[in-house]
């Protein structure tokens, strides 16, 4: 399994922007479908985006496309979310998670093995 490990939350205006950085270690980085998933008080996670093994599709939530765009590096071993327009209801925690197995999409945390710790993103109005 992947160590992973988040970093890049913090606190932001409506409208402003925050990257998401997540170090992996400890496995073939480039072998993992890596996905990004938030969870706020109260509520279930949900996903937000995932990207292939090599970076060549992604997928997005539906409240998030447009406005966050995910990313990786395979040289680094990290996966980026980019987050723009942020508003109030993205303020959660934020997973990143790695599938391994078939280079398809997916949207279910069940999933993904891999989880890192999280890292916190507030956005105020």
């Amino acid at each position: 399994q992947l160590q992973l490990v988040e970093s890049g939350g913090g606190l932001v205006q409506a409208g402003g922007s925050l990257r998401l950085s997540c170090a992996a270690s400890g496995g073939i980085f480039r072998g993992y479908v890596m996905g990004w998933f938030r969870q706020a008080p109260g509520k279930e996670r949900e996903f937000v985006a995932c990207i292939g093994r090599s970076g060549s599709w992604t997928g997005y939530q539906d409240s998030v496309r447009g406005r966050f765009t995910i990313s990786r590096d395979n040289a680094r071993n990290t996966v980026y979310l980019q987050m723009n327009s942020l508003k109030p209801e993205d303020t959660a925690v934020y997973y990143c998670a790695g599938r391994d197995g078939v280079d398809v999409a997916s949207n279910k945390a069940y999933e993904y093995a891999s989880w890192g710790q999280g890292t916190q993103v507030t956005v105020s109005s």
